[in-house]
């Protein structure tokens, strides 16, 4: 029998399994040869591999050898009860579409939750091999590297990425949001990617970013690893970040970008 933990165990501590579990995750997508779909899921584009479900397969028994008790919520294989205040939060390849068509964005996403509230993730490209982590309060890294989030600049010369749901319904809606925000940008990304559209924010590759649709494990680790490096990370007006909306820019930048994704009506549910 699991005995619950007294105390919850340090950030900075399950950052570092964070980071292991990610780059582990990331040598078990990098070794697999096999791409093939096997299913799709909520629609013809949503996709699924063998190499998605082994992956987090990897993720989950890994998780229970380094931390047995913790809760899990993966995309491929639900929930798994826990007897702690932690809980994993892991997409084994958000980005699958991508990872199929062999597009170099793709990437591993594991956050720690502790009583709900993320407090360390990594985000681990197999592909290039970055990995991007954080823990709250310490600051976003990239290979030693502390990230500063994005350049100073308005909206009219900001890069925006997006993404765009599975579901045609969502998309169309989607669309007429980012038909009115085009001509007050400098231009719009569809990278394909949510946890390393967050990460390339905190990197300061993309000046903000913004979508709705994302499930937990899609954004959970990169909008920690946004905010740590110094990006504004919000929802729809006066609510956190969740599947209604996830925007990220920097702090001189994020107001008027929120400002413009409400005009455009992005925060309607």
């Amino acid at each position: 029998m699991i005995v619950a933990e007294q105390d919850p165990p340090e950030p900075a501590a399950l950052e570092r399994i964070a980071v292991d579990l990610a780059e582990g995750a990331a040598d078990v997508v990098r070794q697999s040869r096999d791409r093939d779909v096997i299913a799709a899921k909520s629609s013809a584009t949503d996709l699924v591999t063998e190499v998605d479900r082994r992956t987090e397969a990897w993720l989950v028994a890994e998780i229970g050898r380094r931390r047995p008790g913790d809760a899990v919520l993966g995309e491929e294989d639900g929930s798994h009860r826990g007897s702690t205040a932690v809980r994993w939060v892991i997409d084994p390849i958000d980005g699958t579409v991508n990872f199929v068509l062999g597009l170099p964005q793709y990437a591993v996403s594991v956050a720690a939750e502790i009583d709900g509230v993320v407090v360390a993730g990594a985000v681990s490209n197999p592909a290039t091999g970055e990995t991007f982590h954080a823990h709250r309060g310490g600051g976003a890294w990239l290979d030693g590297q502390r990230l500063t989030g994005p350049r100073d600049v308005p909206l009219s010369r900001a890069v925006i990425a997006t993404g765009f749901s599975y579901d045609a319904t969502e998309r169309a809606r989607q669309v007429a949001i980012a038909g009115p925000l085009l001509p007050r940008i400098a231009d719009l990304r569809r990278l394909g990617s949510a946890a390393l559209d967050l990460c390339f924010v905190a990197a300061g590759r993309l000046d903000g970013y913004f979508e709705a649709g994302l499930n937990r494990w899609d954004y959970a680790a990169g909008a920690l690893i946004a905010q740590e490096a110094g990006a504004i990370v919000a929802g729809p007006p006066d609510e956190a970040p969740s599947s209604r909306l996830v925007v990220a820019a920097g702090a001189s930048l994020a107001g008027d970008l929120l400002a413009a994704l409400g005009a455009a009506g992005a925060a309607r549910p």
